[in-house]
């Protein structure tokens, strides 16, 4: 999965706001006229070099002014839709604020769990089980990234989101590679599986019957 590099302040690089696409940002001074139509030099424009569209950036504040929606991470293809409906709302705020978000991808892992195969009602306990039967290191780690990070957006301790927001940027890719590793992968190899002639498959499952 591709890393996601969110838009900041005079970058040269990230994903465009308008397309997505990591692509080389280009920077300009501009005027923009205030309330009483005074031209003010408080302001810069971006233009992506891929897709060629504008984002508007107040200089003092070093924020985004326009379009308000930076985030570009789609949900992954084999999301439930239980799941995605969180996730999408999650994505839907995480401009304004990083700890909603963080927030909602928190409940967004808690409605995942039984369907990657623990329901212990607790994140942590269900991580654990999933480790105790053989949980891969990469899955573990991107579940408890979210774990972390979603606890500290909805009890506030060593992590604030609003002064780390790249941090909930980052729960969404965890989300979508969690989704991959989990539900995609085997629902993909079932189906191969499956696609195998019945007498292979009546033969493997004589085997396994037998051990």
């Amino acid at each position: 999965m591709a890393k996601y590099y969110p838009p900041i302040f005079q970058e040269k690089q990230f994903n465009c706001v308008h397309c997505g696409v990591f692509a080389k940002q280009n920077w300009f001074s501009t005027e923009y006229l205030d309330g009483y139509n005074r031209p003010s030099l408080e302001y810069s424009l971006c233009i992506c070099e891929h897709c060629e569209k504008e984002s508007l950036w107040k200089d003092e504040t070093e924020t985004l002014l326009d379009p308000r929606e930076t985030i570009h991470l789609p949900s992954h293809e084999d999301m439930p839709q239980e799941i995605k409906s969180l996730y999408d709302e999650a994505l839907s705020v995480v401009d304004l604020s990083p700890k909603a978000a963080g927030a909602l991808l928190r409940l967004a892992m808690q409605h995942l769990m039984p369907l990657i195969g623990a329901n212990t009602g607790k994140l942590d306990k269900d991580i654990a089980k999933l480790v105790s039967e053989g949980l891969p290191e990469q899955v573990k780690q991107a579940l408890d990234y979210c774990r972390v990070i979603g606890n500290n957006a909805v009890h506030p301790n060593e992590i604030n989101l609003d002064d780390t927001p790249e941090m909930a940027h980052t729960m969404f890719e965890m989300i979508n590679f969690i989704v991959e590793e989990k539900i995609a992968k085997p629902n993909r190899i079932k189906e191969m599986f499956n696609k195998l002639p019945s007498g292979a498959i009546a033969s493997i499952e004589k085997r396994d019957a037998k051990s």
